[in-house]
């Protein structure tokens, strides 16, 4: 799979809201999370792998409109160069 950074910038605070309380419910804070400020991820099911894929494919395509309509069609922006 190819990383599209293209399409970072076209990503909205609704989509990462939407992605952070799908997966909210699997996160387990430890027992002492006052104290260490840590927790855990319980893994996921297949039906839940399964809507996530889902809910990307989404998010993709709408990133996707969002470009073709901010006028950049698909030419992703070359690296910034290392020069030193």
């Amino acid at each position: 799979m190819k990383l599209r950074l293209d399409l970072l910038e076209h990503l909205t605070d609704e989509d990462i809201l939407e992605e952070v309380l799908a997966s909210n419910h699997r996160y387990k804070p430890e027992p002492n999370f006052s104290k260490t400020g840590v927790g855990s991820l319980s893994s996921a099911s297949t039906e839940e792998r399964a809507q996530e894929e889902a809910r990307s494919t989404a998010r993709i395509q709408r990133a996707m409109e969002r470009l073709k309509q901010s006028g950049a069609v698909g030419k992703p922006k070359p690296p910034p160069s290392l020069k030193l």
